[in-house]
């Protein structure tokens, strides 16, 4: 069973520990919407599921806790962590402070160029599937393939950690903020601009469209929350993975 589990963003399978892969296991079922928000995640059943003991379970559910992905509650166990719009407004905006950072870092570096190819690669998928209404979670994957790539491609190595640390946070508001074709065809617009502004080496651009992209998105995942329809909307972006772990 433990050869099912999927690695983290940034991490190989090879080395990762045991409860570091059922934490990124559980994870993918919380962003997917397969975990619902309030729902709680029964140690004794995760554990019977992968053929472990209790404590590596314990261990995983205390790493989704500190990603802010469920919050443990004393003789309650773990319990997937709500939807917030106050947590949108932190997460997004400290994330369009440090994606500028990031992509003027970037655009500014003398290496740029190297980049440039696996970028267009993926930001033409990204064309492709905004042009599907029913590609929204491999938009979704995609958008997050690419922000892992200009992580990496980062020289400033305490940015790296924090992006990182805040990915999973971000994930299932990023399939908020994205659940409508609309707001993937917007999207777009913007990761092509970003393309340009990295091929002219200009960082104040690339500043400025990473951060307008995350707060397009924050503004999004808050409208869906306001309107109480977050469920039904980051639901429909996970549906096919849902289908499958079925």
């Amino acid at each position: 069973m433990l050869t099912e589990l999927t690695s983290a963003p940034e991490t190989s399978p090879l080395t990762q520990s045991l409860p570091e892969q059922i934490a990124a296991r559980l994870s993918g079922r919380i962003v997917t919407g397969i975990y619902a928000p309030g729902q709680r995640i029964m140690e004794q059943a995760v554990a019977a599921e992968f053929a472990v003991s209790r404590g590596p379970v314990r261990e995983a559910l205390r790493l989704l806790e500190k990603d802010g992905l469920v919050t443990i509650l004393p003789r309650r166990g773990a319990q997937v962590t709500n939807l917030s719009i106050a947590e949108v407004k932190e997460i997004f905006d400290i994330r369009a402070m440090l994606n500028g950072l990031r992509d003027r870092q970037i655009a500014e570096a003398p290496g740029r160029l190297q980049l440039l190819p696996a970028l267009e690669a993926e930001v033409a998928k990204l064309a492709r599937y905004a042009r599907e209404p029913g590609l929204g979670e491999e938009y979704v994957e995609t958008v997050a393939s690419i922000d892992r790539l200009l992580t990496r491609a980062s020289d400033n190595s305490r940015l790296k950690t924090i992006l990182g640390s805040l990915m999973l946070q971000t994930l299932r508001y990023r399939q908020l903020g994205l659940s409508t074709p609309q707001r993937r065809k917007q999207s777009v617009q913007n990761w092509q601009k970003l393309i340009k502004a990295i091929r002219d080496g200009d960082g104040a651009e690339a500043e400025s469209i990473a951060r307008q992209r995350v707060i397009d998105s924050r503004d999004a995942a808050i409208r869906l929350l306001q309107e109480g329809r977050a469920g039904s909307a980051e639901n429909g972006v996970g549906d096919k993975k849902a289908r499958r772990a079925a």
